[in-house]
C-alpha cells in the first residue's frame, strides 16, 4: 500500500492519499481546495490513478478540493448520502465499502460532530480516518451543523472504539502537530472519552468548549455544499501562456517539447557556466546565458516582454533560477523539465 499523510497550515487539515500499489489506484481523504496543486502534483509523479475523494464530513474550516480534483483527474466525489450536497457522484452511508484496487475502506456513520460525518476503515482494521470525530487525545467539538454530543459519544464508543486496539487513528486535523494515535491509546488516555468516561461526562465536557465558530465557516459550508465547486462554476486559471505544471516540489514546470514548438513565443534563459555552452548537450539558438551564480546581481537583464523559460543542464539548477526570478517580480517564468539533456534526448533543435 503507498500512504501519504499531507497537512494544510492554515487549517490544520490533514489530507490523506492512499493507493493500491499493485494497480495504482489512489483515494484521497479531505483534500484543500488551495492545496490543489501540491496533491494533484503528487498523484501524477508517484504515477497514480485517483479513483474517489472522500470527505468524512461537510468541513466548515475549509473547502474541499474535490470538485478540483474531479475536474482534473477524473476521479469521483464520494460523500455521506446525509449531507445532500451537490455533485457526489458516490453517495456513502454506513457499510458501504469502497474499493481502489486490491484496497478497500468500510464505510462507518459516526454522527456527533456534524450529522453528516463518516469515518473509513482501512480493511482489516489496520487504520481508520476518523475526520473530525475522534482526533488524537480530543474529539470534535458539536455546536454547529446539527452537532450532538451524546451522538458523537454514541459514534465513539460503538464505532470506533470497537475496532482493536493497535488500529492506527488518522485524524482530520490536530493543533499541536500529532499526526496519529491508535484506538486503544485513544479509549485509555483520550481525556474527553477515554479511561471510562460515562455520557454525562463527555456531554458536560463538550458542552461547556466555548470555543468561537470557524473564521472560514460562512464560506466553507456553503461551498463544500458543493463540494467544492465555485459559485460562478469557475475554478483557478492557470498561467495562459504555456502548459506549466507545478510539482509536488512546488517548482513550475514546463515540457522541452512545448518550448522547441514556441521558441518565438519565449526567452529563453541559460543558467549554465559559459564553458558548458560548447559542450556535449549544445545550447539553444539565441538563449540568453547568465550563470545562476550572478543571476541574482544581474536579474535586471532578463527580458520581460515574453515569458522566460530557464534551463540548464537537468533541470535543477534551473529551478533554482526560476525561484530567484519570481523573488525579482518575474511572474512568467517556468523551468524547462529535465534540462538540456532531456531536449538532446528528444532529439530537439533549436
Amino acid at each position: 500500500m503507498i500512504f501519504r499523510q499531507l497537512y494544510d497550515l492554515t487549517s490544520s487539515t490533514y489530507t490523506y492519499l492512499v493507493a493500491d500499489e499493485a494497480t495504482r489506484e489512489a483515494v484521497l481523504i479531505d483534500s484543500v481546495f488551495e492545496q490543489h496543486q501540491r496533491d494533484a502534483a503528487l498523484i501524477r509523479e508517484l504515477g497514480l490513478t485517483l479513483r474517489y475523494t472522500l470527505d468524512t464530513h461537510c468541513h466548515a474550516d475549509h473547502v474541499t478540493g474535490a470538485w478540483l480534483m474531479k475536474r482534473a483527474l477524473g476521479s469521483q466525489i464520494a460523500m455521506a448520502a446525509a449531507v445532500g450536497a451537490k455533485n457526489v457522484d458516490l453517495p456513502l452511508a454506513h457499510g458501504d465499502v469502497v474499493r481502489f484496487g486490491g484496497e478497500s475502506l468500510e464505510v462507518r456513520a459516526t454522527p456527533g460532530h456534524t450529522d453528516g460525518c463518516l469515518s473509513f476503515v482501512l480493511a482489516n482494521g489496520k487504520a481508520v480516518f476518523t475526520g473530525d470525530t475522534l482526533l488524537v487525545r480530543a474529539a470534535g467539538r458539536t455546536d454547529f451543523q446539527q452537532g450532538s454530543a451524546h451522538r458523537l459519544f454514541r459514534s465513539i464508543t460503538e464505532q470506533l472504539f470497537s475496532l482493536p486496539d493497535a488500529c492506527v487513528v488518522y485524524p482530520g486535523h490536530d493543533y499541536e502537530g500529532r499526526t496519529s494515535s491508535t484506538i486503544g491509546e485513544e479509549r485509555r488516555y483520550n481525556p474527553r472519552i477515554g479511561g471510562g468516561a460515562r455520557e454525562e461526562d463527555f456531554v458536560g465536557y463538550m458542552d461547556n468548549l466555548a470555543l468561537p465558530h470557524p473564521k472560514q465557516m460562512q464560506v466553507a459550508v456553503p461551498a463544500n455544499l458543493r463540494c467544492g465547486e465555485p459559485a460562478d462554476g469557475a475554478g483557478p486559471v492557470g498561467p495562459s501562456w504555456g502548459p506549466v505544471v507545478t510539482t509536488y516540489a512546488g517548482i513550475a514546470e514546463i515540457a522541452p517539447e512545448w518550448v522547441a514548438s514556441h521558441l518565438t513565443e519565449v526567452s529563453v534563459l541559460d543558467v549554465r557556466h559559459s564553458s558548458e555552452l560548447e559542450g556535449e548537450l549544445g545550447r539553444i539558438d539565441r538563449a540568453l546565458n547568465v550563470p545562476l551564480d550572478e543571476l541574482r546581481a544581474r536579474a535586471s537583464e532578463v527580458p520581460r516582454e515574453l515569458p522566460v523559460v530557464v534551463v540548464c543542464q537537468t533541470g535543477k539548477r534551473s529551478a533554482m533560477a526560476v525561484s530567484i526570478l519570481r523573488k525579482a517580480g518575474l511572474e512568467r517564468v517556468a523551468n524547462m523539465a529535465g534540462g538540456m539533456v532531456r531536449w538532446r534526448e528528444l532529439g530537439l533543435a533549436g
